[in-house]
């Protein structure tokens, strides 16, 4: 492999990965280049979130050209289903001779092992071609990757003084139909959907997207197993895969009886009793899913918080006033001891949404 020629090819590449900007996430942007006798065939790109991924792209468009070709690519191909079909399967097919790759898939699915099986078949592999260039447009993909967790974006909706219910349990609605039709468009951006028991109990949501048949994963952290057998996640009324994270210790009968509600189970290792987030977040990395919207209640958020697991945070505040001791606030927990160990927000926008305000921020993480 001439580098000079590689390295121009992958620009090419990189330009073509671009061009998916603000349209992927979660996902990363790909783009390719294929070439057969020093001649541009077709190239592609990751258009968006959910579509084909870039070497389908191209490969479609190369067609009978692509038989003895070299393929460059900005990010390893997929070996694993996802939202799509594994990519090296129709890289294989396609009959290419080569595979120019920039960077390694840093997802814990893939690490190497779509380049493993392209070469199995016989494809020649090279990788790390203009790596650096390839990392950087994937700054954030690659840092959660390698933190084993989905990008994860909290949603709270509260009143003026910071509460979601009032003392007697009473939430709905604290936002506008405005702010909740938002809310709609956010399910559609994320794989999951992540609530506590507590809330589960308290409002019975069904969790889904509305005149969608994509539905994302509904996810309850349920460290007991009190989910209520007649709850609407269990029914018609709420299409899409539940599943209930627990720990090690819950009922066994109860969970025979969420299996027969079509739920799956997922157990994992508890700290102070509870559901440990760091497991279940790396096990629903693992089970393809690169997103989740957590969506309540105060002391779920509060975990996630204080675990410096939330990127970003969508805060609705509506014209109201609650009051009471008792009822329950946006972020429960016991807090921080210290202002300096406040959670830090970034590139915060405030924006009016119906009689509510919206306000948008990154949540900023010191690891």
């Amino acid at each position: 492999m001439d580098l000079k020629t590689a390295e121009k090819y992958m620009r090419l590449a990189i330009k073509q990965a671009k061009r998916g900007a603000d349209k992927t996430t979660p996902n990363p942007l790909v783009g390719c280049v294929i070439t057969k006798n020093k001649k541009i065939v077709a190239s592609g790109y990751h258009k968006q979130f959910g579509g084909p991924h870039a070497e389908i792209v191209a490969l479609k468009k190369a067609g009978k050209k692509a038989e003895g070709a070299t393929c460059y690519v900005t990010l390893e191909p997929c070996a694993y289903y996802g939202k799509t079909p594994p990519c090296v399967d129709t890289v294989i097919r396609s009959g290419v001779k080569e595979l120019v790759c920039a960077a390694k898939d840093p997802n814990p699915l893939n690490r190497g092992r779509g380049l493993k099986i392209l070469k199995q078949h016989g494809i020649i592999v090279s990788t790390g071609i203009l790596k650096r260039e390839a990392e950087a447009l994937n700054t954030g993909f690659f840092r959660r990757m390698r933190r084993e967790r989905p990008l994860t974006t909290l949603k709270l909706a509260q009143s003026l003084d910071g509460k979601i219910a009032t003392n007697k349990g009473d939430s709905k609605w604290v936002s506008s139909p405005e702010s909740r039709k938002l809310v709609q468009d956010l399910r559609k951006k994320h794989d999951a959907i992540l609530i506590g028991i507590n809330t589960l109990i308290s409002d019975d949501p069904a969790l889904t997207i509305r005149n969608s048949k994509r539905q994302p994963f509904k996810v309850i952290v349920d460290t007991k197993l009190k989910a209520p057998l007649t709850a609407k996640v269990f029914t018609s009324l709420s299409p899409g895969k539940t599943i209930i994270a627990t720990t090690m210790r819950s009922s066994r009968i109860k969970e025979r009886a969420l299996r027969d509600k079509g739920a799956r189970i997922i157990r994992v290792g508890s700290i102070s009793n509870r559901v440990g987030l760091k497991a279940l977040m790396k096990q629903l990395l693992l089970m393809g899913i690169g997103s989740v919207l957590v969506e309540g209640g105060g002391e779920i958020a509060a975990s996630l918080l204080e675990k410096r697991f939330i990127d970003k945070l969508y805060l609705f505040i509506a014209p109201i006033l609650i009051g009471g001791r008792g009822a329950p606030c946006s972020i429960g927990g016991d807090g921080v001891a210290k202002i300096s160990q406040a959670v830090k927000l970034t590139d915060l926008k405030v924006k009016r949404i119906g009689k509510d305000l919206l306000v948008e921020t990154d949540v900023y993480r010191d690891n």
